[in-house]
């Protein structure tokens, strides 16, 4: 009798200790002071484009944004030469026509490409950055590619460093958190992720798992976690947020209901399809 029942408690009691376990892992970093004035904005979500006027991560998507008012998201890939170019993916082939990865290329070569059918070119962080000096923070992405991830956080870093811009920066790629853990822990940290058992990421079982779950805030201890809104109840964000009290942001918001209820819940709001309005939050 007596063996089964420390067979049964240890069956029960295994399961508990994981679960804390993993409760505990999701623990991020205290609050920021940065977060306060971060949290105000509303953010437009590869600047405050209009296509097929105005394309994503656009030097007019973002001059628009910024005399609105918004703060803006927008991604940056390292080009061969080691610029920074805000662009979301890493091959052309979806923006600009041409199956090429930025990284192969130059800046001056990058510059002979033409955004979505406009007139536009691919601008590069230091061109977007005067905007929204004094005006509104910006969400900055670093999209790293090849194992670039601490150059990508070094020269994105080091580029911030040079205007009066406030920020955070985010990444899907837990190194380039881990990067900004050690090397610049001053700047405001976030990781990305979604429920990547729907996603189309070329991840393995284990990846998915653990970006999934969010696995790697152990080592990196973020200060903020931007989930896709649409898969914002998976329990690790919502251990992550709601117990933790770590700073939530939801992409991407395509509505005004969506806006609504994102912010109810205390999340950022990263929108784009759509006017919300105020700049700021109510």
């Amino acid at each position: 009798m007596y063996p089964l029942l420390l067979t049964i408690r240890s069956l029960i009691a295994i399961p508990v200790l994981l679960l804390l376990l993993w409760v505990v892992l999701l623990h991020p970093r205290r609050q920021h002071p940065g977060l306060e004035s971060l949290r105000k904005y509303r953010y437009a979500h590869r600047g405050y484009h209009e296509k097929p006027q105005i394309p994503e991560n656009s030097m007019a998507a973002f001059r628009r944004a910024a005399e609105r008012g918004f703060g803006v998201e927008l991604d940056v890939h390292l080009t061969r030469d080691g610029r920074l170019a805000v662009i979301h993916d890493s091959s052309l082939l979806r923006t600009c026509g041409e199956d090429i990865p930025v990284e192969d290329l130059t800046a001056e070569e990058l510059a002979r490409f033409r955004l979505e059918g406009t007139d536009e070119r691919i601008p590069f962080l230091e061109e977007v950055l005067p905007l929204f000096e004094d005006v509104a923070p910006l969400i900055v992405e670093l999209k790293p590619v090849r194992k670039n991830h601490d150059a990508l956080a070094k020269t994105t870093t080091d580029c911030l460093d040079r205007f009066h811009a406030e920020y955070c920066v985010e990444s899907f790629d837990p190194r380039c958190i881990a990067w900004l853990k050690k090397n610049r822990p001053d700047v405001i940290r976030g990781q990305l992720a979604e429920n990547f058992f729907r996603s189309s990421a070329k991840l393995s079982f284990p990846l998915r798992v653990a970006a999934t779950h969010l696995l790697f805030n152990f080592g990196t201890h973020p200060d903020f976690v931007a989930y896709r809104y649409q898969d914002r109840k998976i329990l690790a964000n919502q251990i992550t947020c709601r117990l933790w009290g770590t700073q939530s942001v939801s992409w991407t918001i395509r509505s005004q209901e969506e806006m609504e209820i994102a912010e109810q819940e205390g999340a950022v709001a990263i929108f784009e399809q759509f006017d919300p309005g105020s700049a700021q939050r109510a």
